[in-house]
């Protein structure tokens, strides 16, 4: 038992000093904020994706069209955003981690994509799979490319 008066400490890093330590201490507390936003964004962008698979099924061992167009659509909300808030207009620091990490990461589902692959060669549809992997990373990747190119042309015509 400690006498009274006398305060046990805890060990302490000898490579780390009480600035660092105190550093750590607030910004492990100014995350609290965006892990909540991105939670909160998450919830609302994966609870819209489960709509439009209720809305549009695939049926099994079909082609995945409905994880195709919403990994499309997600993207190109991607590439609009991500020009809007570093080009357009200045937004709150939650915005994009609530915008861009939660809602679309959560609407988006690479997971599913690559779940759908395997459902694809599973019921021996290889070729299928593969061209579905190859054309999912081209719409993706092409889907973020033309929204924000279009953004920035629209963008650039407002400011002239």
């Amino acid at each position: 038992m400690t006498a009274p008066g006398n305060r046990v400490h805890e060990p302490i890093d000898p490579d780390l000093d009480s600035t660092m330590r105190t550093r750590r201490r607030e910004a492990t507390r100014g995350q609290a904020p965006v892990v909540a936003v991105v939670a909160a964004g998450g919830a609302l962008g994966a609870a819209a994706r489960y709509g439009a698979g209720l809305i549009w099924p695939t049926a099994p061992g079909a082609f995945p069209w409905t994880t195709l167009a919403i990994n499309a659509i997600g993207c190109a909300i991607i590439g609009v955003f991500m020009v809007v808030i570093t080009d357009g207009w200045a937004v709150h620091r939650l915005v994009r981690p609530f915008v861009g990490t939660g809602i679309l990461g959560g609407f988006t589902t690479f997971s599913t994509y690559a779940v759908d692959i395997v459902r694809l060669i599973d019921a021996g549809r290889a070729r299928t799979a593969l061209g579905y992997l190859a054309l999912t990373l081209l719409v993706a990747l092409g889907a973020v490319w033309a929204a924000a190119a279009t953004t920035r042309r629209l963008i650039a015509g407002r400011r002239s």
